[in-house]
């Protein structure tokens, strides 16, 4: 079978892909995304993962390269990873009480046939009323730096979630039921299976 490559840096994106099974090796992408392009969330999101694939593609003749992007989408505005406690507090003190969308778009890329094929999926969370105090004491503890909105569903950053509408794992940065379906179209079978709805 093919090698297969994840070109992504994420933690998180290697441990979703594990639950499919599946035999890969990581790559980070390099690429510098931009989250500021004139383009609609769905549209930027795919276009973002469509990028990290090529850029890692490049290297390999004989691969399967899966790349990925995620982003919120707060009131039309796209909101990335905090960088300091400071974006973080800010960032989540928006979110606070309030509806947000979680974007991710995939790419997967045959590097020997050309072939590949992008999606995007989107989840609905919606955030607790959560008082000031609570804000500050989940940024003390580190975990929103380098997350998509600055929180982690899948860690403590679940406290501030009410409930969700769609995808849990397209949340944590990597849709896996379309991922697994997308990947069918290549000929590569998993162990995954989908939770009965």
């Amino acid at each position: 079978m093919k090698k297969i490559i994840l070109a992504s840096a994420s933690p998180r994106r290697r441990e979703l892909l594990r639950k499919t099974g599946l035999k890969f090796r990581v790559e980070e992408s390099g690429y510098e995304e931009d989250l500021n392009l004139k383009k609609r969330p769905g549209d930027l999101a795919v276009f973002l993962s469509r990028q990290k694939a090529r850029s890692v593609a490049d290297k390999h003749s004989n691969a399967l390269i899966i790349a990925a992007d995620t982003f919120i989408v707060f009131r039309k505005k796209v909101l990335g990873k905090p960088h300091t406690a400071r974006e973080a507090m800010r960032m989540l003190t928006e979110l606070n009480g309030r509806v947000h969308m979680v974007i991710t778009g995939f790419t997967v890329l045959d590097t020997e046939t050309g072939k590949e094929i992008s999606g995007y999926a989107e989840t609905r969370v919606y955030f607790r009323k959560l008082a000031l105090e609570e804000i500050e004491s989940y940024v003390k503890s580190g975990e929103p730096l380098d997350k998509a909105g600055g929180y982690a569903i899948q860690g403590l950053g679940r406290a501030l979630v009410q409930r969700i509408e769609g995808d849990f794992y397209n949340v944590v940065g990597l849709p896996l039921d379309m991922l697994v379906e997308c990947l069918k179209k290549f000929g590569v079978e998993t162990s995954w299976r989908p939770l009965p709805l």
